[in-house]
């Protein structure tokens, strides 16, 4: 059973730190609560966290200091179905018959994304992503150019929503002049932001893409290419990271036994304590890296 974790902190300058990446994974990113608090209980801090897609929202919450138990309740009132509950009609007509209706880009999504903001308002207000105390960093997709965007100031709530601006679910999210869609489209498990940023250990919160057990209707068709998107780009980049080297790296896939589903919070005890025990069996390299890194600073 997961245990409750005391709000996170900024760690002082004598502890072994590391660099936490949350990738995509829906509400499989609450895994990352349990990898936190396993590296908490054994004297490990994180000095940056990069959050991507959901794992935006887990995040946040690491960054920003709330504990396990805040961020379970936070998480069973934000991610519901009622998220992909209410029908884009006006996008739908707008694909359907763009010539009548006038197809638009930014305003295209099979859903209404008006509760999914209203939700993270509420979350998390005002709060702007530079003031988390620790370091946060947080990935979308630029739509024109597809290259991955960084997003390390301004509001967490525009930096959350364009992260999790999933194609076709969600309309695209304008930030900065750039409309901007779901970071995995870019990368699926953003290593490289934390590497741009000189992390010497990263902690790497990976999450592949469940396949639809039926493809009956168009909304299971786009998830359906979705994961093949995003489980096919995961593999690449975890294969291209490991070869380059460039920092020390630990790969963190939790394996769930049961069935998770995109708004399966109800398991959410569960999946945290999957990503506890998925980080307890890498304690061991992970406590030899530090080592060795402390060993070569001295």
């Amino acid at each position: 059973m997961a245990a409750t974790l005391p709000a996170f902190s900024p760690v002082d300058a004598a502890s072994p730190k590391v660099t936490l990446v949350i990738g995509s994974g829906s509400v499989k990113c609450a895994a990352a609560l349990g990898v936190a608090k396993a590296m908490a209980d054994a004297g490990i801090g994180i000095e940056r966290v990069v959050g991507c897609s959901a794992g935006a929202i887990f995040g946040a919450l690491i960054a920003f200091g709330f504990s396990t138990d805040e961020s379970r309740a936070m998480t069973m009132r934000l991610w519901t179905r009622e998220l992909t509950g209410q029908r884009n009609t006006l996008g739908l007509l707008r694909a359907l018959a763009p010539r009548l209706f006038g197809f638009k880009a930014a305003e295209f999504s099979l859903r209404n994304d008006r509760l999914l903001l209203q939700r993270l308002e509420a979350a998390f207000g005002d709060k702007r992503i530079e003031d988390a105390p620790i370091p946060l960093h947080l990935t979308a997709t630029d739509f024109a150019t597809g290259e991955l965007v960084e997003l390390a100031r301004g509001s967490l709530v525009d930096g959350i929503r364009a992260s999790l601006a999933l194609p076709l679910a969600f309309t695209p999210h304008q930030l900065d002049g750039r409309l901007l869609v779901d970071g995995y489209l870019a990368d699926p498990l953003p290593v490289s932001v934390a590497m741009k940023h000189g992390a010497r250990v990263i902690v790497a919160v990976g999450f592949e893409n469940p396949y639809q057990e039926r493809v009956d209707s168009a909304g299971r068709f786009a998830f359906q290419l979705s994961a093949i998107l995003a489980n096919n780009l995961l593999r690449a980049k975890l294969a291209f990271h490991s070869a380059a080297h460039h920092s020390e790296m630990i790969i963190i896939l939790p394996e769930f036994q049961q069935r998770v589903r995109l708004f399966d919070t109800g398991k959410l005890a569960y999946i945290i304590d999957e990503g506890e025990q998925a980080a307890l069996q890498q304690l061991p390299y992970l406590h030899r890296l530090l080592a060795e890194g402390q060993l070569r600073a001295a």
